[in-house]
């Protein structure tokens, strides 16, 4: 977590995230990498205007509007850490996707503001549009939280094998936060298994994986995202990791995609690595 990009439009919720990333950053002693992206606007529905089409003063005016902006973001508590920033122009997500990869960021973060209802289908957040893209793992936060706070992890887990890689990158998240690690099994109607089996496939799994300062449980709810946001709701000082499987569209409609969806509706920090 040496190189840590923060897409900002410099709202609330991405101060936020430039505060979480600094004081990461700041234990890591890494690097911020903090990006504007200016989106174009479309005419009837085809390309992107191009960049020449607009006035240079035009842009050199949102590159000293966003340096400045940086200032304030510096006296919010980056001074501590190295940071740079970038304005570019493109669609949010590629944008970030091809900035990371360029910079072979290790870490994003971003703020959300979440969504609910048909946009969250239709349409989604920046920032869940960013979790279902990225081939780096992503925490999006929502509200003020500092690092040091965190106490708890709550990693959701369906118990399928082939999770080497992601229990690894978790358990290098626990030792980061030196938090206890919650392991959450939700049992749901649509795919109900009895507690006597998943108790002995919990325990199987935390020894496969040598866990350590861990608790098992069990949570019944309505489905996964349900179970996750309740179960949660119970500790103060958490954060969630868990992985997703970056469904979008109508796929995301019919089928679901459970990390999007909680990262939508809690308040608590929730970090995501790719399976795809």
């Amino acid at each position: 977590m040496k190189k840590i990009l923060v897409p900002t439009d410099f709202s609330n919720t991405a101060s936020h995230a430039f505060r979480f990333a600094c004081e990461m950053g700041s234990r890591t002693k890494g690097e911020i990498y903090l990006l504007h992206i200016v989106e174009f606007p479309r005419l009837n529905g085809a390309l992107p205007v191009p960049v020449q089409a607009y006035e240079q003063v035009y842009l050199k005016g949102l590159k000293e509007k966003g340096l400045k902006a940086l200032e304030k973001f510096k006296a919010q508590g980056g001074k501590k850490v190295r940071i740079h920033f970038s304005l570019e122009h493109g669609t949010i997500a590629s944008t970030v996707q091809k900035f990371a990869t360029r910079k072979k960021i290790d870490l994003i973060i971003v703020g959300t503001h979440g969504s609910s209802g048909l946009e969250e289908y239709l349409v989604g957040s920046n920032a869940e549009k960013i979790v279902q893209t990225s081939k780096v793992p992503v925490i999006a936060v929502k509200k003020p939280y500092g690092i040091s706070s965190i106490k708890n992890l709550v990693f959701p887990t369906n118990l399928h094998p082939g999770q080497d890689k992601l229990v690894a990158r978790v358990k290098e998240l626990q030792k980061f936060f030196q938090a206890k690690l919650h392991v959450l099994f939700v049992n749901t109607p649509s795919n109900f298994r009895r507690d006597i089996f998943i108790e002995k496939r919990l325990k199987e799994f935390a020894q496969e994986f040598q866990l350590k300062n861990y608790a098992l449980n069990i949570f019944n709810d309505i489905d996964e995202e349900n179970g996750i946001v309740n179960f949660s709701s119970r500790f103060k000082n958490s954060i969630i990791a868990m992985s997703t499987h970056g469904r979008r569209g109508l796929n995301h409609l019919f089928s679901g995609s459970v990390a999007e969806d909680v990262v939508n509706h809690i308040d608590c920090p929730v970090w995501t690595l790719s399976e795809r």
